[in-house]
């Protein structure tokens, strides 16, 4: 684990191998551990992969309050200054695929590749913002540990939590272990996130979509969705996964990324769906 400090919060982050930049970027209410399959699959002399604990996760400093997604995305490009790193393929599942929307907005010229992972472009609704602020006091109140056992089983298909005991105690583990007021800033933040949908249509860079087919959050309707307004992106839906399919289909997830990472410099429109 390597840190480094930004001035308002010091930084923990994972930074293993040599090549091209890859950059991924956690969701909520996770941290860095939950791309250690990725950064042991692609880490090396093609790829150097960084892997971020976002403001008030893991092991990065902890802001009260509210954190937008455009603080994220400002945190990233700090951090990528300082590493002395520039253009880079960024991936982010979840509330992390929308940091790497906000991203793209802000710093369009310093992505060469998308990865959308179990993401969402959409603008909150009045319910939904409702909900996250509700969410975020329960929190405060409460800690993530009721939370936790409450959403692993949408978060975990339920078949995978019974096939994969690792994963969803890894998935309980990270939940649980989330300091209550980094999430509860993020979730106040992204209740008043911006609509990415007419933005998409701005993205110029080649651009792999990835949703497991069981996913309650993000439904596959979310990544068809991004997949029509992103020209040239591929959509991926991996069977029997949930709302991680990077850990609930690690094999499908790693190979889609390693042919999309093979093939960064473009690729054809297509959807394509792995396992049964």
């Amino acid at each position: 684990m390597s840190r480094i400090d930004l001035g308002a919060i010091s930084v923990a982050y994972t930074d293993e191998g040599t090549g091209e930049p890859l950059v991924l970027v956690h969701g909520h209410p996770f941290d860095r551990s939950m791309w250690a399959p990725q950064v042991e699959r692609f880490a090396g002399p093609e790829w150097r992969v960084i892997a971020p604990d976002l403001r008030g996760y893991g092991e990065t400093t902890v802001v009260p309050g509210k954190t937008h997604l455009e603080t994220f995305a400002r945190d990233l490009g700090e951090l990528l200054d300082r590493l002395g790193v520039g253009r880079i393929v960024l991936g982010g599942l979840s509330m992390g695929g929308q940091i790497v929307m906000e991203f793209h907005r802000l710093f369009p010229s310093r992505v060469r590749g998308l990865v959308l992972a179990d993401t969402s472009p959409v603008g909150e609704t009045s319910a939904g913002k409702r909900l996250r602020n509700s969410v975020a006091d329960r929190l405060l109140r409460e800690g993530l540990a009721g939370y936790a056992e409450e959403v692993l089983p949408k978060m975990v298909a339920p078949h995978n939590l019974e096939a994969l005991p690792e994963v969803g105690k890894h998935v309980l583990g990270m939940m649980r272990g989330a300091p209550a007021e980094g999430a509860a800033a993020a979730l106040r933040g992204r209740a008043e996130r911006l609509d990415y949908v007419e933005s998409l249509g701005s993205v110029e860079v080649p651009t792999l979509i990835v949703v497991g087919s069981d996913d309650e959050y993000t439904p596959v309707a979310d990544a068809e969705l991004m997949h029509r307004r992103i020209r040239g992106s591929r959509l991926v839906v991996v069977e029997g996964a949930a709302h991680m399919p990077n850990l609930e289909r690690r094999e499908e997830f790693d190979g889609a990324l390693e042919a999309f990472l093979s093939s960064v410099a473009g690729g054809p429109d297509g959807e394509v769906r792995f396992g049964s």
